[in-house]
């Protein structure tokens, strides 16, 4: 068991993932305008090559580096003797439940270097938010989630997420809730709320 208190945020992970492509991006600009005051191939190349790598980090390169934290975590939770039994990825939260030893891993999306193993005594409530906003006719969201308490951090993991709202009765909503309803009695059935 861990002892330590969950952080979701890793504050310099999140600096160098945004500042850094961002000063290559500047830096290349300044060498290549410098350098290349007339233009030319070498030039656009400094300018672009940068920019388009930055963009590709933040929307993919961030992704695939979870994705692969994800699965590393994975191997070492078996090689300790986790039993994953249940595991729920949404894009800013890893969740794995080990129901039989009373245990919950968790890793962040901006903190994908560490991961946290708790026992789910620590966690005092889980709960499933449907997101609805608006009445009658109007109703609908455009987030469903569970969330939990552990060590007095709220962690909200989605199970849908749109830019649009969806009416409550859609299939889109529905589904959402019916997976955020399953994760939270896994949670209870492994010892969440039962203090």
């Amino acid at each position: 068991m861990e002892n330590r208190k969950i952080k979701k945020i890793n504050v310099l992970y999140l600096l160098c993932y945004i500042l850094v492509p961002l000063a290559l991006i500047f830096l290349c600009a300044w060498f290549g305008t410098s350098r290349f005051p007339d233009g030319g191939n070498q030039r656009s190349f400094l300018l672009m090559g940068p920019f388009i790598l930055s963009v590709l980090w933040w929307v993919f390169g961030g992704r695939q580096l979870f994705r692969a934290r994800t699965k590393t975590v994975e191997r070492e939770l078996d090689a300790k003797g986790f039993l994953r039994e249940y595991t729920f990825s949404s894009g800013s939260c890893t969740v794995i439940i080990d129901t039989q030893h009373q245990q919950i891993a968790l890793l962040f999306f901006w903190k994908p270097f560490t991961y946290f193993v708790i026992p789910t005594s620590r966690i005092s409530r889980a709960w499933v938010d449907d997101g609805r906003m608006g009445s009658g006719f109007m109703a609908g969201s455009s987030r469903v989630s569970f969330l939990f308490i552990a060590d007095g951090v709220k962690v909200r993991i989605n199970t849908f997420t749109s830019n649009k709202r969806w009416r409550m009765d859609s299939d889109h909503i529905l589904t959402g809730i019916s997976k955020a309803d399953r994760m939270v009695r896994v949670l209870q059935n492994a010892g969440v709320g039962a203090n």
